[in-house]
């Protein structure tokens, strides 16, 4: 399932409803139907800043390090492909934390599952 966030401030983002889940859960916002308040707006961008300044602290973990080589290894058929490289959180959340920004900036609301 995707979430759509949508804001007067910004241009729509859609991501997967697991991505958004731990965005939102840092919020404590549920993933299905929200809002963030212009009132709301600084608290979610510093917990969404510290979440992508702590993920930049912690390497790959090794799970997914496993699994991508166990897809692509010399035994396996996709060896001739790329091998994909993961989308960190910071990555993710960064269209998000922008859309957060310009809502702030001009005090409008960021909505998702309406």
């Amino acid at each position: 399932m995707l979430v759509t966030f949508q804001s007067k401030a910004a241009a729509e983002i859609t991501m997967y409803k697991e991505h958004a889940r731990r965005i939102l859960e840092l919020m404590n916002k549920d993933v299905e139907r929200g809002v963030i308040t212009p009132s709301e707006l600084p608290d979610a961008i510093r917990l969404l800043e510290a979440a992508v300044s702590d993920s930049k602290m912690h390497p790959v973990s090794d799970e997914v390090t496993r699994d991508v080589k166990a897809h692509h290894n010399d035994e396996t058929d996709d060896n001739e492909h790329e091998q994909p490289e993961p989308v960190t959180f910071a990555t993710r959340a960064f269209p998000v934390l922008e859309m957060l920004h310009a809502a702030h900036k001009m005090q409008r609301d960021v909505l998702w599952g309406v």
